[in-house]
C-alpha cells in the first residue's frame, strides 16, 4: 500500500482515538501504528451528555438544511447496480436574527453514522455511538435564511469521511455570509444515512469505493482508483452547483425552500479536505463557474486540468507531508503549473485530520493527539481564518493581508514560494 493511502489509514484510525472518551485508554487497534495512540488530558465532566461546535465567529447565525439530490444522467461509479449517482447535502447559510434562528441545533452524526465509525476504527470495546452521536452542530434547523444573495462554497470531505467533518469550517464561511454546500458522495464514507428514494424513512450507505481500493493490485492500481474518485467527486460538485443554482429540480423528499435566490452565482468557489481537497481543484478546471479552490492536505492524485490552472488555488497542509520536499510530490508539480493567483502554506504541529473537525472533538473529550500537538482550537482557527480569507478574497474581492505573508499572530504558518 502507498505511503499516502497507508497516512489515510493511520488517519483514519487516530479518528477514533480523538472520539475516544477521555475516562478510558485510546489504544490503537491491532496492527495500527504507533501514530495511531492519542493522550487523554482530563476526565469527561460526570454525566455530560453531548457537546456543542464552538461558535463561529462571524455576524450572522447558521441555519441548516439536508438536500438529497440525485443526478439522473450518471450511474454510480461504485454500485453500478445502484443506479443514479447520488449526493447527500448538508446546506448551510446566514440566518435571520429572531427567525428560528434559536431553534433546534442539528445534530453531528446519527447514532446508526456513528456507530459505523467506531466500528470501522475496531474502537467498540473503548467508545459507544452514543457518545459520538450526542455532538451537536452550532447551526439550527429551520432556521429562515438572512436576505440578499450570497457566494457559495461546495466542501468535500476526506475519503471515508463523513461530511460532518468539515463542519467546523462550513459554520464559519455561513456565519460570514456564505452559502456552504457541505458534500456525502455515496458509498464513499464508513457510513451516511441517505433518504430512500420512495421518501419513505432511509438506507445507510457504506464504503464500497474503499473496497476498490484495496482490491487494486499496486501502488499505481490504488492511484488510479482514487485519482478516478476525485474526478467522479468533481463531477458531483457541478452537479450540485447545477441543483442549488437551478431550483434543485432533481432533489428528493421534503423540500423546505428554493435556495437559488440566495446564492450569486458570479462567486462560487469549492474546498476539501484529503481527496475532497483534489476534487475541489479539478472541478476548478472543468467547471468555470467555480472562481477559486482550497486543497487541505490533499494529494493531487488527478491534475487540475489546464483550465483551471489559472484559478485562485490555496494549498493547505502538514510539514511531514506538504513542503516542498516532502515524499508527495504531487503539490510541487501542481504549483509549478499553476498560473493564477496562489499560496503554499504549511502549519506546524499539525497532522492529516488537524484541517477537520476532530482535534476540536477531541479538545472536547479532553483528547490530544502527541503527534500532532497544534491544540484543536489553534487548528480550528488557522484553517478557519485562511480558508475564510481566501473566500473573501477571490469571492468578494475584500483585501486580506493575511494571505500576503506570515504574521506574528500565527507563528505556526509557513509560507512556501519553491
Amino acid at each position: 500500500m502507498f505511503t499516502a493511502q497507508r497516512r489515510a489509514v493511520a488517519a483514519a484510525l487516530l479518528t477514533a482515538c480523538l472520539l475516544a472518551p477521555a475516562a478510558t485508554g485510546c489504544a490503537p487497534g491491532d496492527g495500527a501504528p504507533a501514530a495511531a495512540r492519542a493522550r487523554h488530558t482530563a476526565a469527561t465532566p460526570a454525566g455530560q451528555e453531548g457537546y456543542t461546535l464552538p461558535r463561529p465567529t462571524g455576524p450572522h447565525p447558521t441555519g441548516r438544511d439536508t438536500l438529497h439530490l440525485v443526478d439522473p444522467s450518471r450511474r454510480d461509479p461504485w454500485v453500478p447496480s445502484a443506479g443514479a449517482r447520488e449526493v447527500l447535502v448538508s446546506l448551510l447559510y446566514p440566518a435571520r436574527r429572531g427567525h428560528g434562528a434559536d431553534g433546534e441545533r442539528a445534530a453531528y452524526l446519527s447514532p446508526r453514522e456513528a456507530e459505523l465509525l467506531v466500528e470501522g476504527q475496531k474502537l467498540t470495546k473503548l467508545v459507544t455511538a452514543r457518545q459520538v452521536a450526542a455532538f451537536r452542530t452550532s447551526a439550527r434547523t429551520g432556521a429562515r435564511p438572512a436576505p440578499g444573495r450570497h457566494p457559495l462554497v461546495v466542501l468535500s470531505p476526506g475519503f471515508t469521511l463523513h461530511r460532518a467533518t468539515l463542519s467546523v469550517l462550513a459554520e464559519e464561511l455561513a456565519s460570514h455570509g456564505y452559502v456552504v454546500a457541505l458534500l456525502d458522495h455515496a458509498h464513499e464514507s464508513f457510513g451516511t444515512d441517505f433518504p430512500r428514494r420512495s421518501g419513505s424513512g432511509t438506507r445507510t450507505l457504506t464504503c464500497a469505493a474503499c473496497d476498490r481500493v484495496e482490491q487494486a493490485p499496486d501502488d499505481a492500481g490504488e492511484k488510479k482508483v482514487l485519482a478516478r474518485a476525485a474526478r467522479n467527486r468533481a463531477a458531483d460538485i457541478s452537479f450540485v452547483v447545477d441543483e442549488l443554482t437551478g431550483g434543485t429540480p432533481h432533489a428528493t423528499g421534503p423540500r423546505h425552500r428554493d435556495y437559488a435566490p440566495l446564492i450569486d452565482t458570479r462567486r462560487i468557489g469549492a474546498a476539501g479536505h484529503s481527496l475532497g481537497g483534489n476534487a475541489a481543484a479539478v472541478a476548478a478546471g472543468t467547471d468555470r463557474r467555480i472562481r477559486a479552490a482550497a486543497d487541505l492536505d490533499g494529494t493531487f492524485f488527478a491534475p487540475v486540468p489546464r483550465a483551471g490552472t489559472g484559478r485562485p488555488l490555496l494549498l493547505l497542509g502538514t510539514e511531514d507531508g506538504h513542503t516542498p520536499r516532502a515524499e508527495d510530490t504531487t503539490w510541487l508539480r501542481q504549483w509549478h503549473h499553476q498560473r493564477g493567483w496562489k499560496r503554499w502554506l504549511t502549519v506546524t504541529g499539525t497532522g492529516h485530520l488537524s484541517f477537520t473537525d476532530l482535534p476540536v472533538l477531541g479538545a472536547r473529550l479532553g483528547v490530544t493527539d502527541p503527534t500532532a500537538p497544534l491544540s484543536g482550537e489553534r487548528s480550528r482557527r488557522i484553517t478557519t481564518g485562511y480558508v475564510t480569507a481566501f473566500f473573501d478574497h477571490h469571492l468578494r474581492a475584500l483585501p486580506r493581508p493575511l494571505l500576503d505573508a506570515p504574521t506574528p499572530t500565527n507563528p505556526e504558518v509557513t509560507f512556501h514560494r519553491p
